[in-house]
């Protein structure tokens, strides 16, 4: 018996590929029901990581009618809206909204393997193996590590434009079908096209409590182009702060024998690989290997450990990289290849 705490893409994922195996297991999940919460934005799905668990898992092809076209497209601004590098993407990266792609685990569930409204707090259900699958603040963890996820020096404020093509043209030909990076002096704004929104992050360097709020947005992009500033000033709804953490890097752990992690409560790292839930959905399809072969668990953990260090370093570079006082010079020539 496998308790898999946490209903997240890596728990659910984990959970489908026993299933279709014949293993049993349950997903505990604190949130009441599957729209309790909102579920982030678009994902990009990698050929060598999420595509993988979609295979093993049967769902490759019911996964693919959920991919944005164009999607995969990427823009890059100055602060003065200079245009500095544009592509088409093309590079086996399909971009899917996480709403979406968790809907397709859930509903591949048989029903009852989620128990929804079951919040794991002190006293851990009883089974053979418990696979923390809880996320950046994971209760799991605490029985394999004491490490505990740290600021990263970059806070967000997550901004949505609805309606675009109607309500907001400008913005929408701005970021395009796909993503768009304006970035300067350790200031960015982040933006993707969804199928109904621009979804849009402005990112900037702050001590980790200072306040995250329209107010510090206006100063901090002050002298920034006007069509980039209409991304934050006629945004829809109230911002939502989310200040950046991470795990640190190599973070790993001796073997405990009935406890496990994967996704961001293992490695919790900064989006600025694109691997966090790539990570969590390769971390459940080899973790399911490892269990339907009978093998032990530090198989998968010491393969786990090294794949999520190498994503880690890769993800606190593209920080850097991007928040650099030359920036956006060094994210131009990244996609250009120099």
């Amino acid at each position: 018996m496998i308790a898999i705490i946490g209903a997240g893409l890596g728990g659910l994922m984990l959970a489908r590929i026993l299933h279709v195996n014949g293993v049993e297991a349950v997903v505990y999940e604190a949130d009441a029901s599957p729209v309790a919460r909102t579920q982030g934005g678009m994902l990009d799905i990698h050929e060598d990581s999420g595509q993988l668990a979609l295979r093993a898992a049967g769902l490759y092809d019911d996964f693919l009618p959920l991919v944005l076209p164009g999607g995969e497209a990427m823009k890059v601004y100055d602060k003065h809206g200079v245009l500095r590098h544009a592509d088409d993407g093309g590079n086996g990266r399909p971009e899917v909204h996480r709403k979406a792609l968790r809907d397709l685990l859930i509903s591949s569930l048989p029903d009852g393997m989620i128990r929804w409204n079951s919040k794991v707090d002190g006293e851990l259900p009883e089974a053979d193996l418990v696979v923390g699958a809880d996320g950046a603040w994971s209760k799991v963890r605490a029985l394999v590590s004491d490490a505990v996820p740290r600021y990263a020096g970059i806070s967000f404020a997550e901004l949505d434009l609805l309606d675009p093509g109607v309500r907001h043209p400008e913005s929408a030909e701005l970021v395009g079908g796909g993503s768009m990076f304006a970035l300067s002096d350790g200031r960015g704004l982040l933006a993707h096209r969804e199928p109904d929104r621009l979804h849009v992050y402005a990112a900037y360097r702050a001590t980790e409590h200072a306040p995250i709020t329209a107010e510090v947005l206006e100063r901090t992009f002050a002298g920034w182009d006007d069509a980039l500033l209409r991304l934050i000033r006629e945004a829809d709804g109230e911002l939502i702060p989310r200040p950046i953490h991470a795990l640190p890097i190599g973070h790993r752990w001796e073997p405990v024998p009935g406890v496990t992690l994967l996704g961001d409560a293992a490695h919790l790292m900064s989006p600025f690989a694109g691997e966090g839930a790539n990570l969590a959905l390769h971390d459940a399809a080899e973790l399911a290997a490892t269990l339907i072969a009978g093998d032990p668990l530090d198989t998968y953990e010491s393969a786990m450990f090294t794949r999520a260090e190498q994503s880690a370093r890769e993800s606190a570079d593209n920080l850097e990289l991007c928040f650099a006082p030359d920036a956006p010079t060094g994210l131009v020539n990244f996609f250009r290849g120099f």
